[in-house]
């Protein structure tokens, strides 16, 4: 396609999309948000069990932690035009052992580069996760903890944070300098954008 196809288009496609159908437990079901407006990106993993049956990105406690930190509401986090939610892969891809399956390989070559051309206006982008941080910031450590730590070397246009889930409440507890330094900054930062 060339390039001079509209974002709303391009997004009918990507929700249209059954690339990796076979190899997902449910029917696919592709969750993002995007508006040409957007000023704040927010790059995750993929949508889980949840928010694959309700059809709302983030609609779980990961989400309710995510809003919390970011200091935003419902309103503004699911309101396009200010929040684009490009996740690495768009569908439920499944469980595994210890949580969800990585995103499907086959969503970001298909999809991802065509998406973020359409987004002119992003100031901010919240990468969650390893496979997020592989894609957006090739250049930064490979492990969460460290990637999040440094978060300077990237700020103000990009940040890392752990994932929100539950599961890393112990994260949390052994690294509370991510509460009381990184947090207040980027509540800051997501105000000043979003204004």
């Amino acid at each position: 396609m060339a390039h001079t196809e509209t974002l709303e288009h391009l997004l009918i496609r990507v929700r249209a999309c059954t690339l990796c159908a076979a190899h997902l437990p449910l029917e696919p079901r592709p969750l993002l948000q995007a508006g040409e407006a957007a000023r704040m990106l927010i790059v995750g993993q993929a949508p889980g069990r949840k928010a694959h049956a309700s059809g709302k990105p983030f609609d779980d406690a990961s989400g309710q932690r995510l809003r919390a930190w970011l200091g935003v509401t419902e309103q503004q986090f699911y309101d396009p035009q200010q929040v684009a939610l490009l996740p690495m892969g768009f569908c439920y891809p499944g469980t595994g052992r210890s949580g969800d399956l990585p995103p499907r390989p086959e969503c970001p070559p298909a999809w991802r580069q065509p998406l973020l051309d359409r987004l002119p206006q992003i100031g901010l982008t919240i990468v969650l996760g390893q496979y997020a941080l592989a894609w957006h910031l090739p250049q930064a450590p490979r492990q969460v903890t460290p990637a999040v730590e440094q978060w300077r070397t990237y700020w103000p246009h990009t940040v890392v944070l752990p994932h929100p889930s539950p599961r890393n409440n112990g994260w949390l507890k052994r690294n509370p300098w991510f509460e009381a330094e990184l947090l207040p900054e980027l509540r800051q930062r997501v105000q000043a954008l979003l204004a």
